[in-house]
Protein backbone atom coordinates (compact mmCIF):
# COMPACT_ATOMS: atom_id res chain seq x y z
CA UNK A 1 0.00 0.00 0.00
CA UNK A 2 1.28 3.26 -1.05
CA UNK A 3 1.67 6.43 1.67
CA UNK A 4 -0.92 9.38 1.11
CA UNK A 5 1.85 11.99 2.23
CA UNK A 6 2.94 12.70 -1.57
CA UNK A 7 -0.11 11.83 -3.20
CA UNK A 8 -1.69 14.59 -1.32
CA UNK A 9 1.23 16.91 -1.97
CA UNK A 10 0.66 19.63 -4.84
CA UNK A 11 2.14 17.46 -7.59
CA UNK A 12 -0.29 17.38 -10.28
CA UNK A 13 1.87 19.13 -12.93
CA UNK A 14 4.10 15.74 -12.99
CA UNK A 15 0.87 13.79 -13.29
CA UNK A 16 0.62 15.30 -16.87
CA UNK A 17 3.98 14.72 -18.19
CA UNK A 18 5.45 12.33 -20.27
CA UNK A 19 5.70 9.50 -18.00
CA UNK A 20 8.98 8.21 -17.26
CA UNK A 21 9.76 4.52 -15.02
CA UNK A 22 11.66 5.17 -11.82
CA UNK A 23 13.97 7.68 -11.01
CA UNK A 24 17.44 7.08 -12.58
CA UNK A 25 19.82 5.93 -10.46
CA UNK A 26 23.11 7.85 -10.14
CA UNK A 27 25.43 6.87 -12.21
CA UNK A 28 26.56 7.89 -15.85
CA UNK A 29 23.95 9.15 -18.26
CA UNK A 30 23.98 6.36 -21.56
CA UNK A 31 26.02 7.24 -24.18
CA UNK A 32 24.28 9.10 -27.00
CA UNK A 33 26.71 8.06 -30.13
CA UNK A 34 26.04 5.19 -32.23
CA UNK A 35 28.63 3.42 -33.46
CA UNK A 36 28.29 2.52 -37.34
CA UNK A 37 29.57 -0.28 -39.46
CA UNK A 38 32.71 1.94 -40.87
CA UNK A 39 33.95 2.88 -37.15
CA UNK A 40 33.60 6.02 -36.14
CA UNK A 41 30.57 7.34 -33.81
CA UNK A 42 28.07 9.79 -35.20
CA UNK A 43 25.38 11.95 -33.29
CA UNK A 44 22.19 10.38 -32.66
CA UNK A 45 19.29 11.87 -34.62
CA UNK A 46 18.80 15.51 -32.86
CA UNK A 47 15.09 14.58 -31.98
CA UNK A 48 15.86 11.52 -30.54
CA UNK A 49 18.67 13.00 -28.43
CA UNK A 50 16.23 15.75 -27.13
CA UNK A 51 13.81 13.08 -26.59
CA UNK A 52 16.06 11.30 -24.14
CA UNK A 53 17.37 13.95 -22.18
CA UNK A 54 13.62 14.92 -22.10
CA UNK A 55 12.28 11.90 -20.63
CA UNK A 56 15.93 11.71 -18.42
CA UNK A 57 15.51 15.57 -17.14
CA UNK A 58 11.74 14.33 -16.37
CA UNK A 59 12.79 11.20 -14.25
CA UNK A 60 15.50 14.01 -12.61
CA UNK A 61 12.10 16.04 -11.64
CA UNK A 62 10.08 13.22 -10.17
CA UNK A 63 13.25 12.62 -7.90
CA UNK A 64 13.63 15.78 -6.85
CA UNK A 65 17.32 16.69 -8.52
CA UNK A 66 16.06 19.82 -9.87
CA UNK A 67 19.56 21.16 -11.09
CA UNK A 68 19.95 18.10 -12.98
CA UNK A 69 16.63 17.81 -14.35
CA UNK A 70 17.12 21.40 -15.89
CA UNK A 71 20.16 20.69 -17.14
CA UNK A 72 18.58 18.25 -19.04
CA UNK A 73 16.47 20.61 -20.26
CA UNK A 74 18.79 22.34 -21.51
CA UNK A 75 20.87 20.02 -23.32
CA UNK A 76 17.61 18.53 -24.81
CA UNK A 77 16.44 22.08 -26.10
CA UNK A 78 20.41 22.81 -27.67
CA UNK A 79 19.97 19.51 -29.43
CA UNK A 80 16.71 20.29 -30.92
CA UNK A 81 15.55 23.96 -30.45
CA UNK A 82 12.04 23.05 -31.83
CA UNK A 83 11.40 20.20 -29.39
CA UNK A 84 7.95 21.20 -27.11
CA UNK A 85 8.67 18.61 -24.79
CA UNK A 86 11.66 20.03 -23.77
CA UNK A 87 10.30 23.67 -23.11
CA UNK A 88 7.49 21.97 -21.28
CA UNK A 89 10.26 20.19 -18.81
CA UNK A 90 11.91 23.58 -18.66
CA UNK A 91 9.00 25.10 -17.52
CA UNK A 92 7.50 22.57 -14.96
CA UNK A 93 11.46 22.50 -13.15
CA UNK A 94 11.32 26.24 -12.81
CA UNK A 95 7.13 25.67 -11.30
CA UNK A 96 8.48 23.51 -9.00
CA UNK A 97 11.34 26.28 -8.64
CA UNK A 98 8.89 29.18 -7.83
CA UNK A 99 10.71 31.07 -10.87
CA UNK A 100 7.02 31.98 -12.05
CA UNK A 101 8.52 34.16 -15.06
CA UNK A 102 10.60 31.84 -16.41
CA UNK A 103 8.67 28.74 -15.97
CA UNK A 104 5.36 31.04 -18.03
CA UNK A 105 8.01 31.89 -20.98
CA UNK A 106 9.01 28.22 -21.09
CA UNK A 107 5.07 26.55 -21.10
CA UNK A 108 4.72 29.72 -23.81
CA UNK A 109 7.28 28.45 -26.12
CA UNK A 110 5.96 25.12 -25.72
CA UNK A 111 2.88 25.77 -26.92
CA UNK A 112 3.87 27.92 -29.28
CA UNK A 113 5.68 24.83 -31.06
CA UNK A 114 2.74 22.30 -29.86
CA UNK A 115 -0.34 24.48 -29.89
CA UNK A 116 -2.09 21.44 -29.94
CA UNK A 117 -0.09 19.15 -27.17
CA UNK A 118 -2.54 18.09 -24.18
CA UNK A 119 -0.11 17.21 -21.50
CA UNK A 120 1.52 20.78 -22.22
CA UNK A 121 -2.15 22.23 -22.00
CA UNK A 122 -2.85 20.41 -18.53
CA UNK A 123 0.67 21.70 -17.52
CA UNK A 124 0.07 25.02 -18.10
CA UNK A 125 -3.02 25.01 -16.72
CA UNK A 126 -1.43 23.78 -13.38
CA UNK A 127 0.59 26.60 -13.72
CA UNK A 128 -1.58 29.24 -14.08
CA UNK A 129 -4.13 27.40 -10.95
CA UNK A 130 -0.96 27.66 -9.00
CA UNK A 131 0.13 31.46 -9.57
CA UNK A 132 -3.86 32.34 -8.67
CA UNK A 133 -5.24 32.29 -12.44
CA UNK A 134 -8.00 29.99 -11.62
CA UNK A 135 -10.22 31.14 -13.49
CA UNK A 136 -7.57 30.97 -16.78
CA UNK A 137 -6.45 27.64 -16.11
CA UNK A 138 -9.73 25.83 -17.34
CA UNK A 139 -9.22 27.19 -20.63
CA UNK A 140 -6.43 24.82 -21.12
CA UNK A 141 -7.42 21.82 -19.03
CA UNK A 142 -10.49 21.52 -21.61
CA UNK A 143 -7.95 22.53 -24.50
CA UNK A 144 -6.46 19.20 -22.84
CA UNK A 145 -9.70 17.58 -22.94
CA UNK A 146 -10.79 17.89 -26.03
CA UNK A 147 -7.92 16.13 -27.83
CA UNK A 148 -9.05 12.61 -28.14
CA UNK A 149 -5.59 11.68 -28.14
CA UNK A 150 -4.86 12.59 -24.41
CA UNK A 151 -4.02 9.50 -23.03
CA UNK A 152 -4.87 10.60 -19.39
CA UNK A 153 -7.78 13.15 -18.94
CA UNK A 154 -8.36 11.96 -15.20
CA UNK A 155 -5.05 13.61 -14.60
CA UNK A 156 -6.74 17.35 -15.96
CA UNK A 157 -10.09 16.45 -14.38
CA UNK A 158 -8.54 15.94 -11.09
CA UNK A 159 -6.72 18.95 -11.91
CA UNK A 160 -9.53 21.23 -12.22
CA UNK A 161 -10.98 19.91 -8.89
CA UNK A 162 -8.06 20.95 -7.00
CA UNK A 163 -8.16 24.27 -8.55
CA UNK A 164 -11.81 24.58 -8.00
CA UNK A 165 -10.83 24.00 -4.71
CA UNK A 166 -8.51 26.06 -4.35
CA UNK A 167 -11.34 28.88 -5.47
CA UNK A 168 -13.46 27.84 -2.72
CA UNK A 169 -16.00 25.96 -5.10
CA UNK A 170 -16.57 22.63 -3.55
CA UNK A 171 -19.73 22.03 -5.76
CA UNK A 172 -17.83 22.47 -9.37
CA UNK A 173 -15.02 20.62 -7.61
CA UNK A 174 -16.90 17.77 -6.35
CA UNK A 175 -18.27 17.14 -9.94
CA UNK A 176 -15.01 17.01 -11.51
CA UNK A 177 -13.56 14.56 -8.94
CA UNK A 178 -16.20 12.45 -9.78
CA UNK A 179 -15.52 12.50 -13.83
CA UNK A 180 -11.73 11.65 -12.75
CA UNK A 181 -12.56 9.12 -10.19
CA UNK A 182 -14.65 7.48 -12.79
CA UNK A 183 -11.86 7.16 -15.17
CA UNK A 184 -9.28 6.49 -12.74
CA UNK A 185 -10.88 4.65 -9.57
CA UNK A 186 -7.03 4.44 -8.59
CA UNK A 187 -6.97 8.39 -7.84
CA UNK A 188 -6.16 8.35 -4.14
CA UNK A 189 -6.08 11.68 -3.75
CA UNK A 190 -10.00 12.19 -5.03
CA UNK A 191 -11.38 10.05 -2.54
CA UNK A 192 -9.39 12.44 0.22
CA UNK A 193 -10.73 15.29 -1.44
CA UNK A 194 -14.03 14.46 -1.55
CA UNK A 195 -14.61 13.08 2.04
CA UNK A 196 -13.17 16.95 3.09
CA UNK A 197 -15.46 18.37 0.88
CA UNK A 198 -18.30 16.18 2.34
CA UNK A 199 -16.76 16.87 5.77
CA UNK A 200 -17.55 20.20 4.83
CA UNK A 201 -20.89 19.91 3.56
CA UNK A 202 -22.46 17.88 6.17
CA UNK A 203 -22.24 14.93 5.43
CA UNK A 204 -20.66 12.82 7.48
CA UNK A 205 -21.56 9.55 6.23
CA UNK A 206 -20.94 10.10 2.99
CA UNK A 207 -17.54 11.79 4.24
CA UNK A 208 -16.89 8.06 6.03
CA UNK A 209 -17.40 6.69 3.29
CA UNK A 210 -14.77 7.86 0.51
CA UNK A 211 -12.24 6.94 3.63
CA UNK A 212 -13.51 3.73 3.94
CA UNK A 213 -12.97 3.40 0.38
CA UNK A 214 -9.40 4.66 0.52
CA UNK A 215 -8.22 2.40 3.56
CA UNK A 216 -8.91 -0.36 1.23
CA UNK A 217 -5.85 1.16 -1.19
CA UNK A 218 -3.90 2.42 1.43
CA UNK A 219 -2.41 2.12 5.35
CA UNK A 220 -4.24 5.50 7.39
CA UNK A 221 -1.78 8.08 7.09
CA UNK A 222 -1.79 11.16 9.90
CA UNK A 223 -4.35 13.45 7.42
CA UNK A 224 -6.75 10.82 6.81
CA UNK A 225 -6.76 9.13 10.65
CA UNK A 226 -7.64 13.26 11.69
CA UNK A 227 -10.25 13.55 8.72
CA UNK A 228 -11.80 10.26 10.30
CA UNK A 229 -11.53 11.30 13.78
CA UNK A 230 -13.10 14.56 12.91
CA UNK A 231 -16.02 12.93 11.06
CA UNK A 232 -16.32 10.15 14.43
CA UNK A 233 -16.89 13.08 16.65
CA UNK A 234 -19.57 14.94 14.14
CA UNK A 235 -21.70 11.43 14.11
CA UNK A 236 -20.86 10.86 17.59
CA UNK A 237 -19.47 7.49 17.15
CA UNK A 238 -17.28 7.35 20.33
CA UNK A 239 -15.82 4.03 20.16
CA UNK A 240 -14.35 5.00 16.74
CA UNK A 241 -13.44 8.71 17.90
CA UNK A 242 -10.98 7.02 20.71
CA UNK A 243 -9.72 4.72 18.44
CA UNK A 244 -8.37 7.29 15.81
CA UNK A 245 -6.88 8.78 18.73
CA UNK A 246 -5.12 5.93 19.87
CA UNK A 247 -3.47 5.83 16.81
CA UNK A 248 -2.43 9.34 16.60
CA UNK A 249 -1.02 9.07 19.97
CA UNK A 250 0.80 5.83 19.23
CA UNK A 251 1.64 6.15 15.44
CA UNK A 252 1.41 9.61 14.44
CA UNK A 253 2.79 11.33 17.21
CA UNK A 254 5.06 13.83 15.77
CA UNK A 255 2.66 14.79 12.98
CA UNK A 256 1.02 18.13 12.72
CA UNK A 257 -2.62 16.45 13.14
CA UNK A 258 -1.44 15.35 16.45
CA UNK A 259 -0.51 18.12 17.65
CA UNK A 260 -4.36 19.69 16.87
CA UNK A 261 -5.91 16.81 18.61
CA UNK A 262 -3.87 17.78 21.35
CA UNK A 263 -5.09 21.57 21.23
CA UNK A 264 -8.67 20.31 20.45
CA UNK A 265 -8.67 22.29 17.37
CA UNK A 266 -11.24 19.96 15.48
CA UNK A 267 -12.88 22.18 13.67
Amino acid sequence: MRSLTFLLALASALAGCAGTSAPPKQEPLPDLEQQTASGPPVAADPRERAKVHTDLGLAYLRDGQYEVALNEAKIAIEAQDGYAPAYNLKGLVHMVLGQNSEAEAAFRQALALAPGNPEISNNYGWFLCQTGRVKDSFAHFNKALSNPLYKTPATALHNMGVCALMDKDDVTAESYLFRALKLDPNDLRAYYLLAEIDYRRGRYEDAREWLRKLHEKIEPTAETVWLSLRIDRKLGDRKSEAANMGLLRGKFRDSPEYLLMMRGAFD
